[in-house]
């Protein structure tokens, strides 16, 4: 395929609109005519005989390239279905190419705006059949000209030259792996052209990530207009490289660094690599443990300095904090108020990183607005307040690649010089990047801009209301007969015009469009959160967490309750894997790839969980690989009775309030993390069980999963034996021997034989 073009290499698909196609009429003959002409040039042909199918088509096959739709569809005078088809495909993608068949003395009578959404027009009984299909073909090649993103054209045009590889990576192409059967294994299951676009560095055609050059570099700057960055670099290592990137290329050694607690544990690395001295944003947790967003009063100008004067790290002094650091979103998809944090922090701060791993798609729809850090257009304009950074996993919620993330840069009063910043990256990032990571990162801004955004965005909100709605419909349905089914946190009432509706009979396109629906009001009680502003905070409706019975909203455990991790298990059993499972809740991802027969299928696995659970199903057959795993532990149990024993023991171990307890206060710091870090190389401290550790600093951060955020940072002291810290991992050490399977994962804590152990100094 040496020189190929890739609209020639990648297929043809055309759908032709028209309900007289099966007519014995000169017109029909002429349809067909077409028909088979436009299959003679290696064209995939669909036909639909109305608006009503053509519409499903349209939404149903997004890889159409061109739609000819009959002007004068269902006989109509007025063209009224074909202006509303029309107007539809315009409201999905503005650029694939519409063609109206008509007759010349109808064209002088189309109007304007149906003229400016049509790329032209078809005479089927005047041109013949082979000059129609040729201006179709030459529609749909410079439509999918205008598809391939920089890099990515690049890539497919360079790797379809099938030239001779004389550079690195080793299997030059796929060649290797055919030298070997298991090689050809691998081949044979990824295929030729993931393979022959693993490319090296050495191909200058392509460009570099680390200079910025080439078609990499043109896929850089199409992400900033797509993003609204003044300048966006890629990341093929994932948002934890990302924010070191960004704390590296920010933060010198001894400076300050204001930082959310709420934070991935790549904010701890980056405190370490850089030794700044952290001042903590400590957000509340509410009654299901989800951590909240930091309340505005502990970010004014006095509240910050009250912070450093007082905290044993930063009160020395030390100038103006370098940095501040806000997750946004919260793992449980709490958004700020972008604009409010910056009006804040402002006072304090010249540069501000959003960590916005999970929330690369807020630009793209107007629910969110003013909720993500490069907003615009107002912002883009404003030049007076703090730089901003958002560092972006592309892969979390947006379609590309895993490990695929961006930097987005919005330069305001501090200067960010590219060559300094730049250093940091390289510092950071591998000579021998994944092109296709890269390329995935460049198809999803593709994906993104004009109105793709928009509508995938609102498909996929769209599709987490309709699960929420018929959550809450179901367990309505449950309540009216005294019996429990599961919950979701989300507001229990929403506002519209006549007032306040409950959240079920809320019309679904309000819940999609209206950002006040999903906003966490102060005097509303279903969040659980406190110390807020009108506006501050708001949940994202594409994050939906499931509540299982057992936790009030006071924060204590009711009478009777299922264990979360209970329910994670037996989906599992059913192939379902959620995002992340706590004690009583379980976050479900509603991204752009979620659809209604996905979803479906949870719905279903929860009544068939209920039904497993009231009728006590020997876990032999409810959970048969946990009962393999550990028979003697479960053996001759049933569902529920391993769920109110499971239940039981959480009561007596009191460990869900201890969570709680732990991260409602902020532990006292010994040293800089950096420090820490330094004595853990030099090989200081020891491990200890938790009965030795009291009163000890923790040598590495210890970081409960979920919800993965550190419990303590590195250079913390445990606290005492009865404090909040070693209450906590001891009521938790208690419960997993109790339930083999069912063991926390806890960064830091070594499980051994004789119970927890942690390393301390």
């Amino acid at each position: 395929m040496a020189g190929q073009d890739q609209s020639q290499t990648l297929g043809f698909s055309v759908l032709l609109v028209c309900d007289k196609l099966h007519e014995p009429t000169a017109l029909g003959r002429a349809a067909r005519a077409l028909l088979a002409d436009l299959k003679n040039h290696d064209v995939t042909a669909t036909t639909s005989l109305s608006a009503a199918d053509a519409g499903d088509e349209i939404e149903a096959n997004p890889h159409l390239q061109a739609i000819i739709l009959d002007w004068d569809l269902h006989q109509d005078p007025g063209h009224a279905h074909a202006q509303a088809l029309l107007t539809s495909i315009r409201a999905r993608n503005a650029k694939v190419p519409v063609f109206l068949l008509a007759e010349r003395n109808d064209a002088a009578h189309v109007p304007a705006k149906v003229m400016s959404e049509a790329d032209g027009f078809i005479w089927l009984l005047e041109d013949s059949m082979e000059f129609i299909s040729n201006r179709v073909l030459a529609a749909v090649r410079r439509y999918r000209q205008q598809l391939l993103p920089p890099m990515f054209g690049a890539l497919t045009r360079f790797a379809d030259e099938a030239e001779y590889s004389w550079h690195t990576p080793g299997h030059t192409g796929g060649s290797a792996f055919l030298r070997s059967p298991a090689g050809r294994m691998f081949y044979d299951y990824f295929g030729e052209k993931l393979l022959r676009a693993d490319l090296s560095i050495s191909v200058a055609e392509l460009g570099s990530l680390l200079d910025h050059t080439g078609p990499i570099g043109a896929a850089e700057r199409y992400a900033a207009h797509v993003f609204g960055s003044d300048r966006s670099y890629f990341v093929t290592n994932g948002t934890s490289t990302a924010n070191r990137v960004v704390m590296t290329a920010n933060v010198a050694r001894g400076e300050i660094v204001l930082a959310d607690r709420n934070a991935h544990k790549s904010i701890e690395h980056g405190l370490a690599l850089t030794g700044a001295r952290p001042a903590y944003l400590l957000p509340y947790r509410n009654h299901l443990g989800m951590i909240g967003p930091i309340p505005p009063a502990s970010l004014t100008k006095e509240a910050i300095a009250h912070n450093l004067a007082t905290s044993r790290l930063t009160a020395g002094g030390g100038g103006k904090p370098a940095l501040a650091i806000v997750t946004n979103s919260t793992y449980d998809g709490l958004c700020y108020n972008a604009a409010r944090v910056e009006e804040l922090l402002g006072a304090s701060v010249d540069k501000i990183l959003f960590d916005e791993a999970w929330f690369g798609h807020a630009r793209f729809n107007t629910l969110y607005q003013n909720h993500y850090a490069m907003r615009g257009p107002a912002a883009e304009t404003d030049r007076t307040g703090p730089s901003v950074f958002a560092t972006q996993s592309t892969h979390k919620l947006l379609a590309a690649l895993s490990q695929a993330s961006m930097v987005h840069l919005r330069e305001r009063r501090a200067k960010i010089e590219h060559v300094r910043f730049n250093e940091s990256l390289m510092m950071h990032a591998s000579t021998s990047p994944n092109y296709a990571i890269i390329a995935s990162t460049d198809i999803s801004s593709a994906m993104m801009d004009g109105a793709g955004g928009q509508l995938l965005t609102c498909e996929a909100i769209a599709e987490a209301v309709s699960f929420r709605q018929t959550m809450a419909r179901l367990q309505a349905e449950f309540a009216e007969q005294d019996d429990w089914f599961f919950g979701v946190w989300q507001p229990d009432m929403v506002r519209d015009a006549a007032g306040e509706v409950p959240f079920i009979d809320a019309p679904a396109e309000m819940l999609v469009e209206n950002q006040a629906c999903w906003a966490l009001e102060p005097s509303a009680s279903w969040h659980g959160f406190t110390g807020l502003e009108p506006g501050y905070c708001m949940l994202d409706p594409i994050k939906v967490t499931l509540t299982t019975p057992g936790m009030a909203r006071s924060g204590r455990l009711e009478d009777t309750g299922i264990p979360a991790p209970l329910l994670n298990h037996y989906l599992a059993e059913h192939g379902i894997t959620p995002e992340k499972t706590a004690n009583f809740s379980i976050l479900f991802l509603f991204s752009i790839g979620v659809t209604k027969g996905k979803w479906g299928s949870l719905v279903n696995a929860l009544l068939d969980f209920k039904r497993d659970y009231d009728s006590n199903t020997p876990l032999a057959r409810a959970l048969p690989q946990l009962c393999a795993t550990h028979p003697a532990a479960y053996g001759a149990m049933g569902l529920k009775d391993l769920g109110t024993t499971m239940f039981s023991a959480m009561k007596l171990t009191a460990y869900p309030e201890r969570l709680q307890e732990a991260y409602n206060f902020l532990p006292t710091p010994e040293m800089i993390p950096a420090e820490a870090h330094d004595r853990l190389i030099r090989g200081e401290g020891g491990m200890a069980r938790l009965d030795g550790l009291a009163g000890g600093v923790a040598a590495t951060a210890i970081v409960p999963y979920p919800p993965g955020i550190p419990l303590l940072m590195p250079g913390e002291n445990f606290g005492p034996a009865d404090g909040p810290v070693l209450r906590y991992l001891t009521a938790l050490e208690d419960f997993d021997k109790r339930f083999p399977g069912f063991g926390h994962d806890t960064h830091g804590v070594e499980p051994g034989e004789s119970g927890y152990q942690a390393l301390r100094y």
